[in-house]
């Protein structure tokens, strides 16, 4: 690969890969620092990788980093599991985008990075499983799963109020 395109996988492909790991992740600096290492990665390896082929290395390699970011922080945090309270003069929020949201990030990894992949950024399911590392059927599976507990999650009282 080129520097000139080097610099077109960047300007066509930086914010893609900064929204699909921003909603994995949730924590913008974080999401800009997986993108940075993505393409200091894809430099690294310009020789080999073609243009091509680049968008498929990108995701893959933003998908792993960001995975490798999850785990440590599991290692390093705690889990906050405490309930949410209600007070009866609270409005009704029905904001299913930010319901929606909120549904997403209670998927597990597998699930939340392979609905995006699929729903958001619009790739097949045999390019997720190139990304991804699953095979194709898997690759199904997770997003039916994803899809039925986001529709359950959605429709549920506790989470309308």
């Amino acid at each position: 690969m080129t520097v000139a395109e080097f610099n077109k996988s960047v300007d066509l492909f930086s914010d893609n890969i900064y929204r699909f790991v921003l909603k994995n992740m949730r924590i913008e600096d974080e999401a800009r620092d997986i993108v940075q290492d993505t393409f200091e990665k894809v430099w690294l390896k310009a020789a080999e990788v073609s243009f091509e082929k680049v968008k498929s290395y990108l995701f893959t390699t933003a998908y792993r980093l960001m995975l490798e970011r999850i785990r440590k922080s599991r290692r390093t945090t705690s889990i906050d599991n405490s309930l949410r309270v209600v007070s009866v003069d609270e409005q009704p929020d029905f904001d299913v985008i930010k319901i929606l949201n909120e549904g997403i990030s209670h998927l597990p990894e597998d699930q939340r990075s392979v609905l995006l992949l699929r729903d958001y950024e619009g790739y097949h399911y045999d390019e997720i499983g190139q990304i991804t590392g699953l095979n194709e059927s898997q690759v199904k599976v997770y997003i039916y799963r994803a899809r039925v507990f986001l529709k359950n999650y959605i429709v549920a009282a506790e989470n309308l109020i």
